[in-house]
């Protein structure tokens, strides 16, 4: 062949084509890439899980630092209503037309005394009283009667004493109210 046919030729012709291969970077750099993704997906969901349990964890902190607070309310709840008995049974006796050995008097005031004293080293209080005024927080009205010269929403008569342990309301106080 002379030179000029050479040239006539086209570099397809001249040769057979190879087929290039793929470059595999590619394939690499998208696996790569993959990877990365999901690296930072993980570390976004540990993140997540992470603060999660933190919040968790304050928030049974929380719990059991109000049940260590309010330690023993259910006791105290059962206790209200020998409490009331026996301050019922107290009244009776200083209330009481007929001779009431003292002897006897005393201890019950005693007795009363000890329940004052555990109930204040408690932070037990109460509260309703006549002539406080109706607060529906604190007190149940169980009755309205009318009476001259009282306040409207003034309590004229406790049938049950209000008990507060620290800040909360265990028994609201059952009062006869005055409603003109």
């Amino acid at each position: 062949m002379s030179s000029e046919s050479k040239k006539a030729q086209t570099p397809s012709e001249s040769k057979p084509k190879k087929k290039t291969p793929k470059p595999k970077v590619s394939k690499d750099k998208q696996l790569l890439e993959q990877i990365l993704n999901e690296k930072v997906e993980i570390e976004e969901k540990h993140l997540r899980l992470k603060a999660e349990f933190e919040n968790f964890r304050r928030r049974k902190e929380k719990e059991i630092s109000k049940l260590l607070e309010y330690e023993g309310l259910d006791v105290f709840t059962q206790l209200l209503p020998l409490f009331d008995d026996i301050e019922r049974l107290l009244k009776a006796f200083h209330d009481s037309k007929e001779n009431i050995d003292d002897s006897l008097i005393k201890g019950a005031d005693m007795i009363q005394s000890k329940i004052d004293k555990f109930l204040s080293d408690w932070k037990l209080k109460t509260f309703g009283a006549a002539g406080d005024e109706l607060d529906a927080d604190y007190h149940d009205a169980l009755m309205i009667r009318s009476e001259a010269g009282k306040n409207d929403e003034e309590i004229l008569e406790v049938f049950e004493k209000g008990y507060l342990y620290k800040d909360r309301v265990i028994r609201h106080a059952k009062v006869v109210v005055n409603k003109s």
